[in-house]
């Protein structure tokens, strides 16, 4: 059994590492029925034109998978992982644990608990063991984080985001226009 799980894990090792286009972004989801949420980072990324690769590992059901994924992550190219993950959510900091890249955790609201368990077992990291925590349910912004860790070292992807962050103010104007226009209609 002990050989058929290595075996295994060096099947999803080569999967990871044929990629045409080496991956800068981990996103890894405790399991795939994270990914309505997770998609938002994989959308995010995309748009910026940053290659990224998506898997489901576990702290908990599998926790070599995790592990294995997490220490070969630098080697394979990849600068920054993000980790989403609900209930206990240990996942981020396991991966924070293994790596020297910079780990953002999304803590997912899919417990009975509404994801204040997995805010807290994301956001609690023991000193000397850093994880980056969004908001619940945060993918977009852990993706937008990640792009701006990227962008360190990135003319073209800092270009990117300063554009973005222009566009967000530009409509901030036209929805604060909209609203005087519709109060002095209505002499408030």
């Amino acid at each position: 059994m002990l050989i058929l799980a290595f075996l295994v894990e060096i099947t999803f090792m080569e999967m990871l590492m044929d990629y045409e286009d080496k991956p800068l972004v981990g996103v890894v989801m405790g399991s795939d029925s994270d990914l309505p949420i997770m998609q938002q980072a994989l959308d995010t990324l995309a748009d910026f034109g940053v290659s990224y690769e998506a898997i489901v590992a576990s702290a908990h059901r599998s926790p070599d998978r995790a592990s294995l994924y997490a220490s070969s992550a630098q080697e394979r190219g990849l600068k920054v992982i993000i980790c989403g993950a609900g209930w206990a959510a240990h996942l981020a900091g396991t991966m924070a644990a293994l790596t020297i890249l910079p780990v953002i955790g999304v803590p997912l609201a899919s417990s009975p608990l509404n994801g204040l368990d997995s805010l807290f077992s994301t956001v609690q990291m023991p000193s000397g063991v850093p994880v980056s925590t969004m908001s619940l349910n945060g993918a977009r912004n852990a993706a937008l984080a990640a792009i701006q860790m990227l962008a360190l070292s990135d003319a073209d992807l800092a270009d990117k985001l300063s554009s973005y962050k222009s566009q967000m103010a530009e409509v901030v104007a036209e929805r604060n226009n909209n609203l005087v226009a519709k109060l002095k209609k209505k002499n408030i």
